[in-house]
């Protein structure tokens, strides 16, 4: 599903990381590790197609990825540090939107409290607290249809339940069929991962 072949990253004179090489299929989870500025966050922008590496080759569902072309945003569901929600929305209206573009039937009372978000169904979401947010975000990245989760720091902003229900939605998207590449600290997403990545 995804292949990282001998793949390098040059910021000036600078070598983010260099010969990162490895695979993810259908049905696994790969966590990107390492401190600030060791270009976990580069490496998934890699994998959407909104950064070029510098070297080597990178190829999501036998392509190389382009956020532009529309059959790969339909197979490819993101959460990067860029990610944005439509602080005029409600949840629900987040959901119906979801629905909409993707042609799918959604059990909004089921999604919302599986995300702990069923009594801000109605509220807009520019009230919300950071962790709603975040959990709002991660509600419309994987309520979706994907074949590939692409995830940076999911767990920021989450409290503890939030932290447990996450694990959780990347198990369950793992088990759907996905394949999930993620930036953590988080160790519960660590302990599960099937391949763990040591950048810097």
């Amino acid at each position: 599903m995804i292949d990282v072949d001998d793949v390098g990253v040059q910021a000036g004179d600078h070598w983010l990381f260099r010969g990162l090489g490895w695979r993810v299929g259908a049905e696994e989870c790969l966590a990107l590790v390492g401190p600030n500025g060791s270009g976990k966050s580069t490496m998934l922008r890699c994998l959407y197609g909104t950064q070029q590496p510098t070297e080597g080759v990178v190829t999501v569902g036998g392509e190389v990825p382009d956020e532009r072309q529309r059959d790969f945003r339909r197979a490819v569901s993101t959460l990067l540090d860029d990610s944005d929600f439509f602080a005029e929305l409600t949840p629900v209206q987040h959901l119906d939107l979801i629905a909409g573009s993707f042609g799918v039937e959604l059990d909004y009372d089921a999604l919302l409290a599986d995300a702990g978000l069923n009594e801000r169904a109605t509220v807009a979401a520019g009230q919300f607290s950071a962790g709603q947010r975040r959990r709002l975000l991660l509600l419309g990245a994987t309520a979706r249809p994907f074949d590939v989760l692409l995830l940076d720091e999911p767990e920021r902003a989450l409290d503890a339940a939030g932290k447990e229900w996450l694990t959780e939605v990347v198990a369950r998207a793992v088990e759907s069929g996905a394949a999930v590449v993620l930036a953590t600290h988080h160790p519960p997403l660590l302990a599960s991962a099937d391949q763990v990545v040591e950048l810097g």
